[in-house]
C-alpha cells in the first residue's frame, strides 16, 4: 500500500509530498506501530527478529514522513553501490595491484559516465581518442568531463 501511495506522490514537490504522506500514509502506519507494541513474540523466534527488526525501522520512517525528499526505500542507493561491490570482489583476483587500480579506475569513469546520462561505451571511446592528443594541453582536459557540453552532446545515452 504505502508503495502504491508513493507512485502517486511521485510527481509532486517534496513540500506537497510529505504533506501527502502525513495525510495518507501516517494514518495507515500508526496503527501498525500499536500492533507491533502490542507483540511479545518468544525470544530468538523468527517472529521476535521480524517484529524488532520493524521496531527498529521506526525512527527512519518517521523521517520518511517528515521529510518530502527521503525516498521510501533505499533501493537506488544499493543499485548505485552495487557495481562498486561487484569491483571490490573481482579486484581480489587481480594479478598485481597496477591491475586492480587500472579495473577500479576504468570502471569509476564508467560509473561516472552512467550517472551523468551518458553511454558508458561511447564515452569510454571519446575519452580513449581525445585524451592522448591533450596530455600536455591541462587547460582542455575539461572538455572530456562527464558533464562538459561536447561529451553530453557526442556520448549522450540514447532511450530505448
Amino acid at each position: 500500500m504505502l508503495f502504491k501511495l508513493e507512485r502517486e506522490f511521485k510527481d509532486l514537490s517534496p513540500e506537497e509530498r510529505q504533506k501527502k504522506r502525513l495525510e495518507k500514509v501516517k494514518p495507515i502506519l500508526e496503527p501498525f506501530w500499536r500492533l507491533l507494541d502490542e507483540q511479545n513474540p518468544p525470544s530468538g523466534s523468527n517472529l521476535y527478529k521480524a517484529v524488532n527488526y520493524a521496531r527498529n525501522q521506526k525512527e527512519y520512517m518517521n523521517n520518511y514522513l517528515l521529510d518530502g525528499r527521503c525516498p521510501i526505500s533505499n533501493n537506488l542507493t544499493e543499485n548505485a553501490v552495487r557495481p562498486y561491490t561487484l569491483i571490490r570482489k573481482n579486484s581480489l583476483f587481480h594479478d598485481t595491484p597496477k591491475g586492480a587500480t587500472a579495473s577500479a579506475i576504468i570502471c569509476s569513469i564508467i560509473e561516472t559516465a552512467k550517472a551523468a546520462g551518458l553511454d558508458a561505451e561511447n564515452y569510454l571511446d571519446h575519452l580513449l581518442s581525445e585524451m592522448p592528443g591533450r596530455l600536455n594541453d591541462p587547460d582542455g582536459i575539461e572538455d572530456l568531463f562527464p558533464w562538459s557540453d561536447t561529451v553530453q552532446k557526442k556520448c549522450v545515452r540514447k532511450s530505448i
